[in-house]
C-alpha cells in the first residue's frame, strides 16, 4: 500500500503513481500553480469600490450605473458607508 500525497488515504501500489485519483493530482497542481499575486496588488472587489455619475456626481457604494441617469459610473476608489451620513466616502475623502 502506497499513501496518497495529497489527501494522505492509502491506496494499492502501482508503478511510480503519487496520487490515489485523478482528482487529487489534479488538486495538487492546482495548488502549486495558484496565483501568487497578494491581495493588495488584486483589484479592488465591486461592493467596496466607490463610483460616481460623470453627469450628477451622485456616489454609489459598488453600483457602476447611475440610477437616474443611466449613464456609466467612473471609479472613484475604495471605501463603504460614512458612519455619520451614511454617503458612500472613499478611504482618501477620509484621510486629513
Amino acid at each position: 500500500m502506497t499513501i496518497c500525497a495529497w489527501c494522505n488515504t492509502a491506496f494499492p501500489h502501482s508503478g511510480r503513481r503519487r496520487f490515489c485519483s485523478d482528482a487529487c493530482k489534479q488538486a495538487n497542481w492546482r495548488a502549486r500553480h495558484a496565483d501568487p499575486t497578494p491581495e493588495a496588488t488584486r483589484p479592488s472587489r465591486p461592493d467596496r469600490t466607490i463610483y460616481e455619475c460623470p453627469a450628477c456626481e451622485q456616489r454609489y457604494l459598488g453600483i457602476r450605473r447611475c440610477d437616474d441617469c443611466q449613464l456609466f459610473c467612473r471609479r472613484v476608489g475604495t471605501g463603504g458607508h460614512c458612519p455619520h451620513c451614511d454617503e458612500p466616502v472613499t478611504h482618501a475623502d477620509l484621510d486629513p
